[in-house]
């Protein structure tokens, strides 16, 4: 019978400790923020039909609006802070670049095909473009919300968007969008539920040759 040696590995660092901190908040944030703007929008729908009330937050339209302006805040500066490591400690230059469109399609083809390997701390195309449009989309909601929180003092900002009713649309799909994209992220970690330790301790053990 024929040993196989056992690949090295050993525990290195793959989450610092301000991009675990802001990911945690920012989910806090974000769910405060889709379940408040529901309750808000089902005060005054966009379209036939609205959310089911065990969804909403904050059981009132005051309510729902005190909710989610803390939480827009919160979004806000915690996003500020994120956006800020993240250009200054390279982290964007070295996490989610580079990025190819051809990249893009021979993963998301593998995906497709379930032959699509996961390395812990190591983003594939399509996870570096999902994260990129997730974060384009963080803007647009800040943006937009802003639009609709002062559509008087912010007018020049709301004009950018088509006026007020078109900016309550852009923010509706932003919402849409990033609520897509969280589905997609809790059922990649269903997938590959050690990626969820490794956010909490920012550890993972990695192989000699993924390290490499």
């Amino acid at each position: 019978m024929t040993i196989v040696p056992e690949t090295p590995s050993r525990l290195v660092v793959i989450h610092p400790l301000v991009v675990r901190v802001t990911h945690w908040i920012n989910a806090v944030a974000v769910f405060c923020m889709l379940f408040s703007g529901w309750a808000i929008y089902n005060a005054s729908p966009l379209f036939p039909f609205a959310f089911p009330k065990w969804a909403t937050l904050g059981g009132w339209l005051g309510g729902a609006l005190a909710w989610h302006f803390a939480a827009m805040w919160l979004f806000a500066l915690n996003g500020l802070a994120y956006v800020a490591y993240g250009l200054l400690a390279r982290h964007f230059a070295t996490s989610f670049l580079p990025l190819s469109p051809g990249a893009v399609w021979r993963d998301a083809r593998a995906a497709l095909a379930l032959r699509l390997s996961h390395r812990v701390g190591r983003y594939n195309a399509v996870q570096r473009l999902a994260y990129l449009i997730a974060i384009a989309l963080g803007l647009l909601l800040v943006a937009s919300g802003c639009a609709l929180w002062k559509p008087v003092q912010w007018q020049s900002l709301a004009n950018l968007f088509g006026g007020y009713e078109w900016a309550r649309r852009v923010h509706f799909f932003a919402m849409a969008g990033l609520a897509g994209f969280i589905l997609l992220h809790l059922a990649l970690v269903i997938v590959v539920p050690k990626t969820l330790l490794a956010m909490i301790t920012g550890r993972a053990r990695v192989t000699e040759e993924t390290v490499r």
